[in-house]
């Protein structure tokens, strides 16, 4: 059975650059971390919900590419 372990949040900001931010599950625990600054941090609740905060603070990239 196929088990995947990471996902990704990522953003654009204003100057259309992309932002990304991976979530890396390891058994229960998970663990936060963004492709563009290196930024790293362990979060076992809302991890993508911390990722948005900090793509939207750090970086000013709230674009959603998914979004409508």
């Amino acid at each position: 059975m196929l088990q995947i372990n990471t996902s990704k949040v990522s953003r654009w900001d204003q100057h259309g650059r992309e932002h990304v931010v991976r979530v890396r599950r390891t058994g229960v625990q998970r663990t936060i971390r963004c492709d563009t600054c290196g930024w790293r941090k362990p979060a076992q609740f809302l991890p993508w919900l911390k990722a948005e905060e900090h793509l939207a603070e750090a970086h000013q990239a709230t674009v959603d590419p998914a979004g409508a």
